[in-house]
């Protein structure tokens, strides 16, 4: 009997416990929900503008396209201006996030896994980094790439890109690879391995969440930028797409519909990028938690 009641009792308990949990539910879905709006509503507008015509947005900015207009969006795709502008922010993207990754998971692997005098320090320096703002260094690096005759050339773009991208590369990956236990190192030594063959074969491949984390973020981040090109990149045939939006909004300051076309073409293609490495990131940021 006493077994039953305490059963029965320790049912009760749980019952109220998972009641008192279910209180909570509704309220971090309105709350997910709401954030979710604020974050979707402005992208989901500027993609809808373009199904609109400016004469609409004019008579009601919040209102659905009605009827819904396509000419826009070819009008925009069927431009060359477009393509290449898309073609020089691929390029320089993919340049960045090579360079970033490379460089980042070679330093972060020597802060991880190697003992050495000074360690903490390089790596405090490498963490100073992101209080740096990009946007005090803006004469200085202009100065040295004009010396090294770097303006109007991509390179001008992707190298700075790489050095602001490296901190933060860094403080991701290098508690990721610090969480690889000792024993398997130990045990591909003892197999035969060398460090770098250990890097190669096992450290890269467990670290792969991280390294798609941290070349997501070096490729939004570069796809993004329009300080450093409006800087480096005078000519019309480099200018990158955040450059081509701007251009295109003073060129077609009226056309408010083909603005919202352009710059919703713009973002989507760092969009479904960032959507399709989303789980990969999360894993990445997680295990850079637990390091």
């Amino acid at each position: 009997m006493a077994a039953v009641l305490s059963v029965r009792g320790g049912a009760r308990f749980g019952a109220r416990r998972q009641r008192r949990f279910s209180w909570g539910s509704p309220l971090t879905y309105v709350l997910a929900m709401a954030v979710a709006a604020v974050s979707v509503a402005p992208v989901a507008y500027v993609v809808l503008g373009g199904f609109r015509t400016t004469g609409q947005i004019a008579a009601d900015p919040a209102g659905l396209p009605d009827p819904w207009v396509w000419e826009t969006y070819g009008r925009v795709l069927s431009g060359s201006q477009f393509w290449s502008q898309t073609f020089n922010s691929l390029l320089i993207a993919a340049g960045t996030t090579t360079g970033v990754v490379a460089l980042g998971v070679c330093a972060a692997f020597v802060l991880a896994r190697y003992s050495f005098r000074g360690r903490e320090a390089l790596y405090t320096f490498f963490t100073l980094g992101l209080l740096f703002p990009a946007s005090a260094a803006t004469l200085p690096l202009y100065l040295l790439l004009k010396d090294l005759d770097l303006i109007n050339s991509f390179w001008g773009v992707i190298l700075p890109q790489i050095a602001f991208q490296l901190p933060v590369t860094v403080v991701i990956l290098r508690p990721f690879l610090m969480a690889i236990p000792g024993e398997l190192e130990d045990a591909s030594l003892i197999d035969g391995t060398t460090r770098p063959g250990f890097f190669w074969r096992i450290v890269l491949p467990l670290a792969r969440p991280a390294l798609v984390t941290v070349g997501v973020l070096a490729f939004v981040a570069s796809w993004n930028s329009y300080l450093l090109p409006m800087l480096v990149l005078g000519r019309a045939n480099l200018a990158t797409l955040p450059l081509g939006v701007q251009n295109f909004s003073g060129q077609y300051t009226a056309d408010t519909a083909g603005i919202l076309a352009f710059t919703s073409l713009a973002m989507l293609p760092a969009l479904l990028f960032f959507t399709l490495a989303e789980r990969q990131i999360v894993g990445g940021l997680q295990g850079a938690v637990k390091g």
